[in-house]
C-alpha cells in the first residue's frame, strides 16, 4: 500500500510528515471503523512503552501484516497470531521478534493529565489525595455536563461519589460500575483537561 500524505505539517515548520504506513507510523484517521475490544485494550496500555537497558529513545516495533507485505526482520501482524495462537505471552512475542531484552515500561506521568492512575481501583471507602483530586475533577466537569451530579471534594469515596461517577461513566460509554479504575481514571482526566481548556478561550 503506498504511504498517504497529510500535507500542511512541513508546510507549518514541522520537522516530519504523517503518512498511512505501518512502516513508519501510526496515523489516526477520523471516522474508521475499530473494534470495541481493541479500543478497551488501548485505553488500558496507552500509557506502556517499549525499552531496552541503557536505551533512552522510544523504541519504533515496525511491522506488516505478514501476508500481502512481507517485511523481514519485522514484527508481522499474522505472524503474532499464530505465536499467540502457540500459547506465547504478549512479551514473549516482542522478544520472538526483537530480541530478549525487550522491556515493557509504564510512563510515570503523562503530558497534559494532571496526574497518574493511583495503581488501585477507587471505590465506596476509598480515601485520600487521588480521591480528592478526582472528585474536584468531576465536579468542575459536572459544570458542563449538568447530567453528572456535583460531588465535594473531601476526599471521601462514598454513595455520592459512587453516583455521580456512575453518570460519568454513562454519558461517556464506559461500564457503569461506580468504580474509578484505570480507564474511567484516564476518561475523567482527559474530560477535566478538555473542559478547562475550552473554558480558557472564552
Amino acid at each position: 500500500m503506498e504511504s498517504v500524505m497529510i500535507p500542511g505539517y512541513r508546510n507549518k515548520g514541522y520537522d516530519f510528515t504523517i503518512t498511512s504506513s505501518t512502516a513508519f507510523d501510526h496515523k489516526w484517521i477520523y471516522g474508521r471503523n475499530f473494534f470495541e475490544n481493541i479500543s478497551r485494550i488501548v485505553d488500558e496500555i496507552f500509557d506502556s512503552y517499549l525499552s531496552r537497558p541503557n536505551v533512552r529513545q522510544p523504541i519504533l516495533t515496525q511491522y506488516c501484516d505478514g501476508q500481502r507485505v512481507s517485511c523481514p526482520n519485522w514484527m508481522s501482524q499474522w505472524g503474532s497470531k499464530d505465536l499467540g495462537d502457540r500459547g506465547y505471552s504478549f512479551i514473549e512475542i516482542l522478544r520472538y521478534y526483537y530480541g530478549s531484552n525487550m522491556y515493557v515500561n509504564e510512563a510515570d506521568e503523562i503530558a497534559g493529565i494532571p496526574a497518574s492512575w493511583p495503581r488501585e481501583d477507587l471505590s465506596i471507602g476509598s480515601r485520600g489525595d487521588k480521591v480528592r483530586q478526582m472528585q474536584s475533577q468531576l465536579a468542575r466537569i459536572s459544570r458542563a455536563y449538568p447530567a453528572i451530579p456535583v460531588v465535594s471534594a473531601d476526599g471521601i469515596y462514598g454513595p455520592a461519589t459512587a453516583e455521580a461517577v456512575e453518570v460519568f461513566q454513562s454519558v461517556f460509554g464506559l461500564p457503569v460500575t461506580g468504580v474509578v479504575d484505570y480507564a474511567t481514571w484516564y476518561k475523567i482526566s482527559e474530560i477535566y483537561v478538555g473542559v478547562t481548556r475550552i473554558a480558557e478561550l472564552y
